[in-house]
């Protein structure tokens, strides 16, 4: 509907036709100067591929291709889809398709969790050998 109020008019007036809302904020609220606007490499346009967000922050290289290819070979070897692993370990079925594509940032948490459901080392100079079931140290 049509706004109302004791600010309705004055809003119609500044408003100016061709300019976004966001654009035309600042000057609705009063304030002397234009939002900042983001730069373009602060934004990531579709189909980029950017970081993923359960990756962020670490600093590493990216998911090397024999740790994506194992996480692969060891979920079919399991019989597992990328859906299954992905329920299995309670992450996104995004996160299963970045690690075995190699777009994901290794994060130990989510590798540890991979390692564990299908039964294959991830990491150091074993990679793709099977996990020693040992008693854990406490």
């Amino acid at each position: 509907g049509e706004p109302s109020g004791p600010n309705a008019s004055h809003v119609l007036r500044e408003a100016s036709p061709g300019r976004t809302f966001a654009a035309q904020l600042p000057a609705l609220l009063g304030l002397p100067f234009p939002a900042p606007r983001p730069s373009r490499g602060d934004r990531w346009e579709a189909g980029q591929g950017g970081p993923v967000p359960h990756s962020q922050g670490l600093g590493m290289d990216g998911v090397t291709l024999e740790v994506g290819k194992v996480i692969q070979q060891g979920r079919q070897s399991k019989g597992l889809t990328q859906k299954d692993l992905a329920m299995k370990i309670n992450e996104k079925l995004q996160v299963i398709a970045d690690y075995e594509s190699r777009r994901a940032i290794p994060n130990n948490q989510v590798l540890g969790k991979i390692k564990r459901a299908i039964g294959l080392k991830l990491r150091g100079k074993d990679i793709g050998k099977p996990i020693e079931k040992g008693p854990r140290a406490k």
